[in-house]
C-alpha cells in the first residue's frame, strides 16, 4: 500500500514484478519521489491509530452505561480526541491510494482493475467488521473510493484539490461525520500527487493549532448557549486540530526526538489495518471491566496498555515478515496470488 517502484517515472516502459513488459496507464497520477517506503507516512498512520484505539474506547465504554454524566474525561476526549483522527486516517488513506496506483502501474496495465479488486476485498472485510462494531469507517471508506477516489484518478491533482475542498466543506455544514470522508481522500490524493513544500508545515502548524483551539473552544462555549450553535463547528474545529496533531508530527520528526517516534509509531502504522480490526473485540471482551468505572480513566488506562502489547507485536512481526497479518491477507487477495511475507533470513 506505501510501496512506489521506478516502474511509475512517467512516460517510461518498464519491467513488472514477473519480467513482463508493462507500459503505466497515463491517466495515473505521477509521483516525483521514488521509494520504496515513505517512513512518515507510517509514523503519521500508527499515531492516528493510537488516537482511534483510545476514542473507540471511550465511545464503546459509554454508550454501554445508562445515561453516564459528563466527566472530565468525556470532556478531555470531546475536545481533544474525538473526531480527531478519523480525518488523520481518511486523508492518509488517499494518500495511499495515489501510492498504490503508481506502484500497481509498474505490474500491470489495468492499475485501476486491481484497486477496485482491492477497495472490493477491503468492502468484504469492512462488512463483517460492521457487525460487531456498526458504525466502524472501513466500509464507508471502500464505498467511497469506489464511488470517489477511483473516478476521480482521472483528474489532475489542482483538480482533486478544488473537489475536496468543496465537498470537505459540504460536509462540515451538514455536521461532519462519514461525509468528511469523500473531501479528505481527495485532499490526501492531491497531496501526494503534488506535495507541498517542506517548508509551510511550521506555519500550517501554527494557524491550524490556534484555529483548532478557538473553534474548540467556541463550540464548549455555544454548547450551552444555542445564540452562538452552530452544528459545523466541531468537525471544523476536529479538522483544524487533526492538522495541527499532523504538522506536529511531522515537525517532531525533523527533531531528535524521530528516532524514538518511529521506533514505536511505524510499526503500528505499517499493521494499521491488523491493530484496528484486533482491536475491536479486545475492546468488546473487555467491557464488563471498563464499564464498571464510572470515571472512565480505566479506560484510557486500558486502551493504552492494548497499544503497547500491539507496538510490541508489530515490531516483532515486522522482523520477520515484510506486511502485517491482515495486510499481508488483503494484499493477496487484491493480486490474487500469494504475495511472498517472509524477510530473507528470518527463522519461524
Amino acid at each position: 500500500m506505501t510501496e512506489v517502484t521506478e516502474a511509475v517515472k512517467a512516460g517510461r516502459d518498464t519491467r513488472g514484478a514477473a519480467g513482463a513488459l508493462c507500459t503505466p496507464d497515463p491517466g495515473v497520477v505521477r509521483l516525483s519521489v521514488v521509494t520504496r517506503r515513505l517512513p512518515d507516512l507510517d509514523v503519521l498512520r500508527g499515531f492516528a491509530v493510537c488516537g482511534i484505539m483510545v476514542v473507540n474506547t471511550w465511545q464503546l465504554t459509554r454508550g454501554r452505561l445508562d445515561g453516564p454524566e459528563r466527566n472530565a474525561v468525556d470532556l478531555w476526549v470531546e475536545n481533544l480526541l474525538q473526531g480527531r483522527f478519523y480525518p488523520i486516517f481518511s486523508f492518509l488513506f488517499g494518500l495511499s491510494f495515489v501510492l498504490f496506483l503508481n506502484s500497481a502501474a509498474g505490474r500491470t496495465g489495468a492499475p485501476r482493475v486491481v484497486l477496485l479488486r482491492r477497495l472490493a476485498v477491503l468492502t468484504m472485510i469492512g462488512a463483517l467488521h460492521w457487525r460487531v462494531n456498526s458504525g466502524e469507517v472501513l466500509l464507508p471508506y471502500a464505498i467511497s473510493g469506489a464511488l470517489v477516489l477511483l473516478p476521480a484518478s482521472f483528474l489532475s491533482p489542482p483538480a482533486m484539490a478544488a473537489l475536496g475542498i468543496v465537498l470537505t466543506g459540504y460536509a462540515v455544514h451538514l455536521g461532519g461525520g462519514v461525509v468528511l470522508i469523500p473531501g479528505l481522500f481527495l485532499l490526501g490524493a492531491a497531496v501526494m500527487g503534488r506535495p507541498p513544500s517542506g517548508r509551510l508545515l511550521l506555519p500550517v502548524f501554527l494557524f491550524s493549532a490556534v484555529l483548532g483551539a478557538a473553534l474548540t473552544a467556541l463550540w464548549m462555549i455555544s454548547s450551552g448557549n444555542y445564540s452562538l450553535y452552530y452544528r459545523g463547528t466541531y468537525p471544523a474545529a476536529g479538522l483544524a486540530t487533526a492538522t495541527a496533531y499532523c504538522t506536529g508530527v511531522l515537525l517532531l520528526l525533523r527533531t531528535r526526538a524521530r528516532g524514538a517516534l518511529t521506533a514505536v509509531l511505524a510499526p503500528l502504522g505499517r499493521t494499521a489495518l491488523t491493530s484496528y480490526l484486533v482491536s475491536t473485540p479486545i475492546i468488546l471482551m473487555s467491557l464488563p471491566l471498563l464499564t464498571a468505572d464510572p470515571t472512565r480513566v480505566t479506560g484510557l488506562v486500558f486502551a493504552l496498555a492494548v497499544l503497547v502489547v500491539q507496538v510490541l507485536f508489530s515490531r516483532a512481526w515486522l522482523a520477520r515478515f515484510r506486511y502485517g497479518p491482515l495486510e499481508w491477507v488483503w494484499r493477496s487477495l487484491t493480486w490474487m496470488e500469494r504475495v511472498p511475507n517472509r524477510r530473507i533470513g528470518s527463522h519461524p
